[in-house]
């Protein structure tokens, strides 16, 4: 239920195996200082794979999900290993360095990392059960800059109110009220069931239904029959919530539509109920705030990584998995570029997207209805990405992390070029870059065609004056938010990503952001697959796209693997 509410999708985070050390060459998003891409970053295999050539489990990348799935696994006292292709950890949510500078490549909004409990963020849940903390420095607003001004929007039960009625109006404000209202008497239906107690077979009637059926129930009963028959709209469009409390102020309205956006990749008509009242319950309550990891995003994945290794578990990188080995309708292992074949005596795990794993496999092995649904599943488009470093002198002191532009409400916040979301750690974890200076990541969130990239040679000069010309708004969104002071010619770092970055060096199927899954019309798909002892975890899973709901995706997939009774013990251990 609580996927995505405590670390945003869009705006989207080791020792003795590996230690993360933001490497330029490993970067699946690094580019020379001048803008340009590297000839040589995809890495050549281990000539071998290190230590024994099998495990009880294969997972298949080292993003957030794989990685929860990997430790949590490891936590269960089964022989894991995670193969990455890169010579980093963290797929999207990798950190890497250039020139001191130490940037974020993805996901930097986040909050519930320091909570404990049933509420708390499955990725908090997931380091609780490692043994792993995250020290992380906390604060409680974002710059926002709309058609309608530019003001400091502030979480928390009264503050947003004041921003409404000064930049939207009497009426905006209260049809907010009106709003909160309704929906936050189910916020504790809507959190009432960890995602963490989930697994995919019956034992999910003890370690979730018998475990917290009472609480949900109690839940139901304090909301009394009204806020009772809401709860039905939980896992229904938010967008119909909000038709049918006759909200029509175009700001309060382009408001959740932005917020649905950056929690899930969709606005308000295509995402769960659940998931915004989950994130409103966060947002909105008194004494809350946002977080931000201490050293970066990075940090995120040096956590899971510990986690992995402090439990035995093995992450092998540079070991690109080329092919899924099936016999018999069974997942016996995995095939390296390499040549080398790695036996999963238990099972494989994929935490790439859906349509990259379906190239794993051979084609004439799978059901034709699983292969047409794969195929017909609508994809997010990808992204712009401008990560920048620069000297902070002539730049306000009082510069925020996070700001949000956009340009057009009427286009909506989906359309291309219109909203571009800008992070500046090092206001928050100043070891992010060199001393007096500044790193920036902005980009364009999920919103960029892929389609006007396809085909193009990325040394070609029409590529280079594609991404000069895409990338400008970008550039001007950094200029706005940054002041006078601020000169793009001046930046000692300047990094362009594109669509065909994701492709490359994500290993993305057309550089997609996800699946484009609209609640009410369908849904994320579980974990298993037609091919006994494979399953996926990741974005293309329930409970969808973000760092929270992948946690949790791959938390499921761990507990779904080991019995009921190992599964309500780490319950037990970790308090909820």
């Amino acid at each position: 239920m609580c996927v995505m509410a405590m670390a945003s999708s869009i705006f989207l985070p080791s020792h003795s195996l590996i230690r993360h050390s933001f490497s330029v060459k490993s970067s699946v998003l690094a580019r020379s200082s001048n803008g340009q891409e590297p000839s040589a970053l995809l890495l050549k295999d281990k000539p071998t794979f290190p230590g024994k050539a099998e495990a009880d489990v294969i997972v298949i990348g080292s993003g957030i999900g794989g990685l929860c799935c990997g430790g949590l696994l490891a936590r269960y006292n089964q022989d894991v290993v995670v193969l990455e292709s890169h010579d980093q950890p963290g797929g999207a949510a990798h950190a890497f360095e250039i020139k001191g500078y130490k940037f974020d490549s993805g996901p930097s909004l986040f909050s519930g990392f320091e909570s404990r409990g049933p509420q708390a963020n499955p990725l908090a849940q997931v380091l609780d059960a490692l043994g792993e903390s995250l020290p992380c420095a906390k604060y409680d607003s974002w710059m926002v800059y709309v058609p309608e001004g530019e003001f400091l929007s502030r979480i928390g039960p009264t503050e947003f109110f004041k921003d409404l009625e000064k930049y939207a109006g009497h009426n905006a404000a209260q049809e907010w009220k009106k709003l909160l209202d309704a929906i936050l008497p189910l916020a504790s239906a809507a959190m009432a069931l960890p995602p963490i107690s989930i697994r995919g077979d019956l034992g999910v009637l003890s370690t979730a239904a018998v475990r917290y059926g009472p609480s949900l129930l109690k839940s139901f009963v304090q909301m009394g029959p009204q806020a009772a028959f809401g709860a039905t709209k939980l896992l229904r469009p938010f967008s119909e919530i909000v038709d049918s409390l006759d909200l029509k102020d175009p700001f309060v309205r382009n408001w959740v539509d932005l917020l649905a956006f950056l929690l899930a990749g969709v606005k308000s008509n295509g995402i769960l109920s659940a998931e915004m009242i989950y994130m409103f319950a966060e947002w909105y309550k008194p004494g809350c705030s946002l977080e931000y990891p201490f050293h970066g995003s990075g940090a995120v994945v040096d956590a899971l990584v510990r986690g992995l290794q402090k439990f035995g578990g093995r992450l092998s990188l540079g070991s690109h998995v080329e092919t899924i080995a099936i016999e018999n309708n069974i997942a016996i292992g995995v095939k390296l570029r390499s040549g080398q074949f790695i036996r999963a005596k238990k099972a494989v795990v994929s935490n790439a997207s859906m349509w990259d794993t379906l190239n794993l496999m051979p084609k004439d092995l799978l059901p034709r209805p699983y292969l047409e649904r794969i195929t017909t599943t609508p994809q997010c488009e990808s992204f712009m990405h401008l990560h920048l470093g620069f000297d902070a002198q002539g730049i306000r002191e009082d510069l925020g992390i996070h700001h949000i532009v956009v340009n057009d409400w009427d286009r909506g916040v989906d359309a291309d070029q219109n909203v571009v979301l800008i992070s500046v750690p090092s206001v928050l974890s100043p070891d992010l870059a060199p001393p007096g200076k500044h790193v920036l990541h902005a980009y364009t969130p999920g919103t960029e065609p892929y389609e006007l990239w396809q085909g193009l040679e990325r040394r070609s000069a029409e590529y280079k004056q594609l991404k000069a010309e895409r990338s400008e708004v970008m550039w001007k969104a950094v200029e706005r938010v940054l002041g006078p002071g601020f000169s793009r010619e001046k930046c000692e770092v300047k990094l362009v990503g594109t669509p065909l970055t994701h492709q490359r060096f994500l290993r993305r199927n057309r550089g997609t952001y996800g699946p484009a899954i609209e609640a009410g019309k369908n849904s994320f798909p579980g974990h298993s697959t037609p091919v006994s002892q494979l399953y996926c975890c990741g974005d293309s899973t329930f409970p969808g796209i973000g760092v929270p709901a992948v946690a949790a995706s791959g938390a499921i997939v761990a507990n779904s693997l080991v019995s009921v009774s190992q599964h309500s013990q780490l319950l037990d251990a970790i308090g909820i």
